[in-house]
């Protein structure tokens, strides 16, 4: 059996799990692999790919450019970017690993802190001789506007609450009453961007959520307001977000996913004013990688002896 597992960028999957026990051929790619083409030259032969969440994506066409997949696994429980029908019609299995999700709201939270209070602008300054280059805002008495109110954005609101703010939250399908169960006020949408002064996206990606965030909905926002995004990048209009950026129309943003992964050099965002970027990272942690790289594992063992589990093929 040869195995690839994907996206290892900190060179770090072979120590979180005991891959010897597979008595398999196991590769780590350590580069990303981008187009079609690099793909499938690069995973010919493999019976096995374990995909790193949804940095590669897996379509009809490049599943049916290998031939000699059987088994795709993919770290956390769901994986959109994974052609799931055309691996069932080509009989490969698609298994899914368990997931912490505390991570991304803890990251959500270091982003809120530093990009409010000046964290990275002022330490650079400390580096160049600097003493107090800024003036931090405050928290307690500001409102938290969460644009999807699921597992992560109960968390985010629990910890908004205690700094002492007020949390409001907005989806399409939220009910008021549960918002108000956990102590979140419900708005609709044009209400919460108009009287937010942070707002952190926590919503799934869908045909249908695909650019939520707007120029009309950056529009209704505070000029001095943050908006904050770790969920997944396609839900904001990027080039919309560059531009009232570079206009100073928003306060900043701090963003951890993009449109495109890893970030083209050339990318608006990357020289956009008031920004905070982090490459990703709000589900790289030690404990996040010990799951997936464990129950990868146990996947391929499971798969190998006849019995898959976590099976995610329809």
């Amino acid at each position: 059996m040869r195995i690839a597992v994907l996206d290892d960028y900190q060179k770090v999957a072979h120590r979180f799990a005991d891959w010897d026990s597979l008595g398999a051929d196991v590769v780590f790619f350590h580069d990303h692999l981008s187009d079609t083409n690099a793909v499938t030259k690069a995973l010919e032969g493999f019976d096995v790919v374990v995909a790193m969440r949804e940095r590669t994506p897996f379509t009809a066409e490049r599943l049916e450019a290998l031939p000699a997949l059987r088994l795709l696994v993919t770290t956390g429980p769901v994986n959109a970017s994974i052609d799931t029908e055309a691996a069932r019609r080509l009989g490969i299995t698609v298994c899914g690993t368990g997931m912490p999700y505390h991570a991304a709201a803890e990251l959500t939270w270091g982003l809120i802190l530093s990009l409010s209070r000046h964290i990275q602008e002022e330490s650079l300054g400390m580096r160049d001789g600097d003493w107090q280059r800024t003036v931090g805002g405050d928290l307690a008495g500001r409102t938290l506007g969460i644009v999807g109110l699921g597992t992560l954005g109960l968390r985010i609101a629990a910890v908004g609450m205690a700094f002492g703010m007020r949390v409001v939250a907005w989806s399409n399908n939220l009910d008021p009453a549960y918002a108000a169960d956990h102590g979140v006020e419900a708005l609709d949408k044009h209400g919460l961007f108009l009287t937010s002064d942070i707002i952190t996206v926590h919503y799934r990606l869908s045909e249908r959520s695909e650019g939520i965030i707007g120029a009309e909905e950056l529009g209704w926002m505070k000029p001095t307001a943050l908006l904050i995004n770790t969920s997944r990048g396609p839900l904001v209009d990027a080039s919309a977000l560059a531009a009232a950026l570079r206009e100073g129309r928003i306060g900043g943003a701090a963003l951890d996913v993009y449109d495109a992964e890893p970030l083209p050099a050339d990318d608006a965002l990357r020289t956009a004013p008031n920004t905070l970027l982090t490459p990703h990272v709000g589900y790289v942690t030690e404990e996040t990688y010990e799951v997936f790289y464990r129950d990868a594992v146990e996947d391929i063992a499971a798969f190998r002896d006849g019995t898959p589990v976590r099976v995610l093929t329809p």
